[in-house]
């Protein structure tokens, strides 16, 4: 009896519980697409509100402000990005380098403005954001040398090599995603050639870090 009236007083809590995290996403994924179509400090808490078709109030409850708004749209976003380029674990170096590339640029593709959340979001140099965002680029860094050099832990010129090619990654998927006048096939080989490039400068230059050998084609 006792057992049974413990589960009853659970269940609605769970229903609730993933009532509201349905809430909370689905307030996400518009405020993603608000903040990829119009600045940060051009948007209010009334206008999220309206587009939304909430009160004011549900947003305050669930991220305290407009800032609490925005950071959760970024951290989610640099989620599910990180999620599908970091999985490919376990794959050969070039198997796993290609499928990172095709990874990155399907979510960028398919999640655009997420992406642009990501990349080149309203709020400007805030400094949280700009964490937020290191974040995902270490994130990329480290499954390129995993992918690379079978390890985590590189030297300084090895990263700075590395991460200025996933920044340059970053500015041509944006041009890619405004003018897509390139397939993705073509896209990522020409990405995962500018890698090539990178990690071979990086060889040259540090000679302890051997780049993978390029890929051959079938012919």
């Amino acid at each position: 009896m006792n057992n049974s009236q413990q589960r009853d007083d659970v269940r609605p809590r769970v229903r609730g519980t993933d009532r509201s995290l349905a809430r909370r996403a689905e307030l996400i994924a518009i405020g993603r697409k608000l903040f990829s179509d119009t600045s940060y400090d051009a948007l209010s808490m009334d206008d999220i509100a309206r587009h939304a078709h909430v009160a004011k109030g549900l947003i305050y409850y669930y991220f305290k402000s407009k800032r609490g708004y925005y950071l959760a749209i970024v951290e989610d976003s640099v989620a599910g990005l990180v999620t599908l380029a970091a999985g490919s674990l376990g794959l050969p170096p070039l198997e796993r380098v290609h499928r990172t590339m095709d990874s990155y640029l399907r979510y960028a593709e398919h999640n655009q403005a997420a992406y642009r959340t990501i990349v080149s979001g309203g709020v400007g140099f805030d400094a949280q954001v700009h964490a937020i965002r290191e974040g995902v680029r270490e994130a990329i860094v480290t499954t390129i040398a995993e992918g690379a050099y079978g390890r985590r832990d590189i030297g300084p010129l090895a990263r700075m090599g590395l991460l200025g090619w996933v920044c340059s990654v970053e500015g041509a998927t944006l041009d890619w995603i405004d003018r897509p006048v390139l397939s993705r096939d073509t896209m990522r080989e020409l990405l995962v050639k500018t890698l090539g490039g990178t990690l071979r400068a990086i060889e040259e230059m540090e000679p302890a870090y051997v780049a993978p050998p390029p890929a051959r084609r079938d012919t």
